[in-house]
């Protein structure tokens, strides 16, 4: 996640102007929040911020760095959202194979529990004995114990 590291701290500060109002928010020091602005200048090697006693502006770098990290923290968000809140259900088809015996008792069980809980998706079960040609059989999914 290194890329990511001091993006969200600066684009805070750029929308406050000030550091110490963004680590008062973050419930962290003004020093961290610096630092990591600090090191994300000298991984990209350039200023982003100008600074004086009462404020800090953007670059005209920090600027433009701004509006794009800005949509890349709103999408990611976005999908974070998506994936936590249950509004883009699981779905799709799925073929696995498993042997006989231990697919009975253990697989078909979990797999329709998962199927009641996921109405979007639907299963094929192969229960066999038999070691297929994953690929060739179109077989996602290849459950075997020994």
């Amino acid at each position: 996640m290194k890329g990511w590291e001091g993006i969200d701290a600066f684009v805070a500060v750029a929308e406050v102007g000030n550091f110490t109002k963004e680590a008062a928010r973050l419930k962290v020091s003004t020093s961290q929040v610096s630092r990591e602005i600090k090191r994300l200048e000298e991984r990209l090697g350039i200023r982003l911020f100008v600074q004086n006693t009462r404020r800090v502006a953007l670059t005209e770098c920090g600027r433009l760095l701004e509006q794009r990290c800005r949509r890349l923290i709103d999408d990611r968000d976005d999908a974070f959202e998506v994936l936590t809140s249950g509004k883009d259900p699981i779905r799709g088809y799925i073929r696995l194979t498993c042997a006989i015996a231990y697919g009975e008792r253990i697989i078909v069980p979990i797999v329709a529990r998962f199927l009641a809980v996921h109405p979007e998706v639907s299963a094929e079960i192969e229960l066999t004995d038999r070691v297929l040609d994953l690929v060739a059989d179109g077989i996602d999914l290849g459950i075997r114990t020994g």
